[in-house]
């Protein structure tokens, strides 16, 4: 468990001074009042400023797999694991491990995505500092990844063929950019995304004529 000691002139001081070294939210911080402030004999001979000492009652990565650990139970699963994969510095990996899990995938990854959604929002409530969780499933991930980059070959294709654009349905990020990645060497096409979230789209279209002679 993080923690640290702050002192101030008043314990209040002192816990914001805690709270914000830790980047955490104050309904997460742990505190313990070590001194009470004191104005000492005369107001100055043996004054003492407040200590306190405060700690996070969970890291990032507890909190985020405690969270989803309940949401699914919330759904009516059991017999669930969520492992914490891996983390780095701003990143927490999350993978869900157990049987029968296609319901909490959903149909093309929107369950998963929506789950995904609320644990980056509850995250980033209580800390601080951005953390971005990544959940996967049995390699859904990959899995949709490879897909999306077959579906992205496909598509310019069609866009050259009817030389007209084609708007992909609503993605979260990290799946539009890796339609744009797949796309972005392609001579014949571009893309760019269009849209408000969680509504954003990309839009596969041709490249201008000076683009290609470029």
């Amino acid at each position: 468990m993080k923690t640290v000691e702050k002192t101030a002139k008043t314990v209040e001081e002192a816990v914001e001074l805690g709270i914000e070294e830790l980047g955490i939210k104050r309904e997460n911080a742990e505190i313990e009042i070590l001194s009470e402030p004191s104005n000492g004999l005369f107001g100055f001979i043996g004054a003492r400023s407040a200590k306190v000492k405060i700690s996070m009652k969970k890291l990032p990565a507890d909190f985020a797999r405690d969270f989803i650990h309940e949401l699914i139970e919330k759904m009516g699963l059991s017999n669930v694991n969520v492992e914490i994969v891996k983390q780095n510095e701003n990143t927490i990996y999350v993978d869900i491990v157990g049987d029968n899990l296609g319901i909490l995938i959903g149909k093309r990854g929107q369950t998963l995505n929506s789950m995904q959604y609320l644990a980056n929002l509850v995250v980033n409530r209580q800390f601080n500092e951005f953390n971005r969780v990544m959940i996967d499933i049995e390699n859904y991930r990959d899995r949709r990844e490879k897909t999306l980059k077959q579906l992205a070959e496909n598509l310019a294709r069609k866009v050259v063929k009817g030389r007209r654009n084609i708007v992909l349905e609503p993605m979260i990020p990290q799946e539009r950019r890796i339609i744009h990645t797949a796309l972005q060497n392609n001579p014949s096409v571009s893309t760019y995304s269009q849209g408000d979230e969680p509504f954003r789209k990309v839009v596969i279209t041709l490249k201008r004529a000076e683009e290609n002679a470029g």
